[in-house]
């Protein structure tokens, strides 16, 4: 028995820019191949035989090839028109590839776009039934899980009104809840997610988590990193339409970040002047630390002119971007107003900063003025940094420090430390 959920073997797809897709019948594709010869004949007899033009043509994805185990939670990463959500359709039939193809071992459900499969003269109750009938399931698991379905969802009160009158809100609740529940052996999340409110992201991000844990494969597509860290233990990154990388989560979150911030920077500045920069030593791949220990950083410097009003910067970014850490440090500060053309090693001790859990990138900043008045900024290479900590939970903050809890009544005091409380 094989343990490969999907495997996907050069899949690839086009559209027509412009064009709606057609799905059609089987009557429809064989009166398509009874008419192809006399079709044939008129374009010749118009002259029209040549191919049509093909600059209304994109490939959507283009020879992807990769297997994801059983019980695998993969997060598929990638910027807008990345190929994201293409894939998902076609690993769950909604379209037909245009070369290559994905075998699927396992019952699949999937959460696409809000509502997706829900009949809108329906009602909720008899959209659930509906929803697990299409993916296998038998009226009596259905019955089973009903109760749960409707709690998660929240929607007990409108459970027999028809799903056109829902609120954006509870049809989003409804269509994810009923996605997870059926117990589906393969379950894929688009970026749906984003439309709920906070507390619902949580609360799905927690059930996608339980599912996941009861040996089930996941396919989740999101622009939340932080989520996709917490939640996949492998990714998929996807660059205009091709496999840009495959393989473990963190790496694949510091290779799409890194692909970001070299797009961000000005290339001709990019790594000019910086080399080897190191964190606790490490020059290469993405550096381990724990949120409650210090570390360092070095990196070394060199200036091929002399430089006035210099100051140097060390900046600390999360999986998304937003800036975290911004240290400076001029150079009236280290004594000198001018800093002279030469090779620079710089050591930064940093304590403990705290950092919730997840993926950041560390990287430095030169600015000064040269010899002839010009301005010039030079930035280093990003380095990735995994931070970890024995926090469990999905959605804090960006710090997760251990504050010293005293609560006191009128009959007692209770003292303990933020680990002891975390723990219970």
């Amino acid at each position: 028995m094989t343990d490969v959920a999907i495997r996907a073997d050069n899949l690839s797809k086009q559209y027509r820019i412009g064009e709606r897709e057609t799905y059609r019948t089987f009557r429809d594709a064989v009166s398509r191949t009874i008419a192809a010869p006399l079709r044939s004949v008129r374009s010749k007899l118009s002259g029209n035989g040549h191919k049509p033009a093909r600059d209304n043509q994109m490939w959507a994805l283009r020879d992807l090839s990769f297997e994801i185990k059983k019980g695998e939670t993969v997060g598929v990463i990638g910027r807008n028109g990345a190929g994201k959500s293409t894939l998902l359709k076609l690993l769950s039939r909604i379209t037909e590839p245009t070369t290559g193809y994905a075998d699927i071992n396992g019952r699949v459900g999937s959460l696409l776009e809000v509502g997706t499969g829900f009949h809108q003269e329906l009602s909720g109750r008899e959209n659930i039934f509906l929803n697990g009938a299409i993916i296998g399931m038998k009226r009596a698991e259905i019955n089973r899980k009903f109760d749960d379905i409707v709690a998660f969802a929240e929607v007990e009160r409108f459970i027999d009104t028809p799903v056109k009158h829902y609120s954006s809100g509870m049809y989003l609740r409804l269509a994810f809840s009923v996605a997870a529940h059926l117990e589906p052996e393969i379950l894929l999340v688009d970026e749906v997610l984003a439309v709920g409110d906070v507390a619902f992201q949580r609360k799905c991000l927690g059930k996608m988590e339980d599912v996941a844990a009861h040996g089930r494969t996941v396919l989740f597509v999101s622009h939340n990193l932080g989520a996709v860290r917490e939640l996949c233990q492998t990714s998929i990154i996807l660059d205009h339409g091709r496999l840009d990388f495959r393989g473990n989560v963190v790496e694949g979150l510091a290779h799409y970040t890194r692909g970001l911030s070299d797009e961000s920077a000005e290339p001709e500045l990019r790594g000019a002047g910086w080399h080897d920069v190191r964190i606790n030593g490490k020059a290469e791949g993405v550096s381990s630390i724990e949120s409650s220990m210090s570390f360092t950083s070095d990196v070394t410097l060199d200036l091929q002119d002399d430089y006035v009003g210099s100051k140097i910067f060390m900046m600390i970014n999360d999986a998304v971007g937003s800036l975290v850490v911004h240290q400076r440090v001029t150079g009236e500060e280290l004594r000198s107003s001018l800093i002279k053309a030469d090779s620079y090693q710089i050591h930064t001790e940093l304590p403990a900063l705290w950092l919730a859990p997840g993926i950041y990138s560390l990287h430095y900043k030169f600015l000064g003025q040269n010899s002839a008045g010009k301005e010039n900024r030079y930035f280093s290479e990003r380095v990735m940094l995994d931070v970890t900590a024995n926090v469990n939970g999905i959605g804090r903050a960006i710090l997760a420090p251990p504050p010293r809890w005293t609560i006191t009544s009128s009959n007692s005091l209770i003292e303990t430390s933020c680990e002891s409380l975390c723990a219970v």
